[in-house]
């Protein structure tokens, strides 16, 4: 059986070596010492200042919208996982979907400025698979009409813009490190912004809003993680070049072997390269995505329609917009296996099985 995706796990005595301090320590959780040097780590990888270790991406988006203090509408992307949408409802505020521009598949900056309303707070946009947005046209919108930006940087762990981290755009960006990224801690999240004094706002709402033992500083919420997410994390750092090199021949073999195949890859930023976090395909016809879908599930090969339905159009506490591009490539989009332990034979397989598809 070929999986979607399958988290990469670190020799075992690479993670026991974490745990053998863990049980000594007996410090299990609130920051403990790894947590806190994951952070530093992390901080000097990402070359980013400020840097939070949080529970997971959802978590890191609702205090992102919180911290912010915003209220209204948020203008966002329909195309996205649904925690990017059911934050801001989570936090009390109304999001304005735009449509994405079909090449990239991230929101189409230019249709922003169309959708902003004396309401509108700011701008949550999503890099999507990893590849950056318009960050700089997003930036000159949100200065012009005074908004504030957050990005969904999920997928983009590692992701650099005009040689600095994508994590740096915006007002906070934030991260998912759970099983199935690239690089992942079992169950986390990250929260990164420029701002000193909105690290220090986010690090108290992270803690219940506990400034000291016997007081309070913020509204907040347990947006701590423990000693063995942060454990993974550490051990899974050591392999990150080997990763990314690995993801990257599979992806190089997925572009050969399909080169003929009536489908497309998204289009990425021009002053960015691939993080190899994802593998989609945009292909010609839903039709012929879905026979593909069917001949690989009867061969124990699983895909994943990533992202679909619109989230336009699907979430029942959410008013439905009609927007033609999202519903167009959503119908089509199809993500092919892509982790550390699939192997170019496999791959091999995968693309005979697809293009068996299209020449039948």
């Amino acid at each position: 059986m070929i999986p979607v995706t399958k988290p990469f796990l670190p020799p075992q005595q690479v993670y026991q070596h974490y745990l053998d301090g863990i049980w000594k320590r007996n410090w299990l959780t609130n920051m403990g010492p790894l947590a806190s040097d994951l952070e530093l780590k992390l901080k000097d990888t990402l070359k980013v200042n400020h840097l939070l270790f949080v529970t997971n991406g959802t978590v890191a988006l609702q205090m992102a919208i919180k911290a912010l203090d915003l209220k209204g509408e948020i203008i966002t992307t329909p195309f996205s996982f649904v925690a990017t949408t059911s934050a801001i409802v989570w936090e009390h505020c109304t999001p304005v979907f735009v449509d994405i521009d079909e090449h990239s598949l991230n929101i189409d900056a230019d249709k922003i400025e169309d959708a902003i309303t004396p309401d509108t707070t700011a701008i949550l946009a999503t890099h999507v698979y990893g590849n950056p947005c318009d960050v700089e046209k997003i930036e000159a919108i949100a200065k012009k009409h005074q908004l504030k930006v957050i990005y969904d940087a999920a997928h983009a762990f590692g992701v650099e813009v005009n040689g600095k981290s994508v994590f740096e755009y915006g007002d906070i960006s934030t991260c998912s490190l759970h099983a199935t990224k690239l690089y992942h801690s079992v169950e986390g999240g990250l929260v990164v912004t420029k701002d000193a004094a909105l690290l220090k706002r986010l690090a108290y709402m992270r803690n219940f809003g506990f400034d000291g033992p016997e007081s309070f500083a913020d509204l907040g919420i347990n947006g701590k993680n423990s000693e063995y997410h942060a454990a993974m994390g550490l051990a899974n750092l050591k392999y990150l070049e080997m990763i990314h090199h690995k993801r990257k021949e599979l992806t190089a073999r997925y572009d050969e072997k399909l080169k003929n195949l009536k489908a497309r890859r998204p289009i990425w930023h021009s002053a960015s390269e691939n993080n190899f976090a994802y593998y989609p395909l945009v292909f010609d016809s839903e039709a012929l995505m879905l026979q593909c879908v069917e001949l690989l599930k009867l061969n124990e090969i699983f895909t994943r329609r990533y992202f679909y339905p619109s989230l336009a159009t699907s979430l029942p506490y959410v008013k439905p917009q009609d927007l033609p591009v999202t519903g167009d490539i959503a119908q089509r989009v199809l993500c092919l296996p892509l982790y550390y332990d699939l192997t170019l034979e496999e791959v091999d397989l995968i693309c005979r099985l697809i293009l068996r598809v299209q020449n039948n």
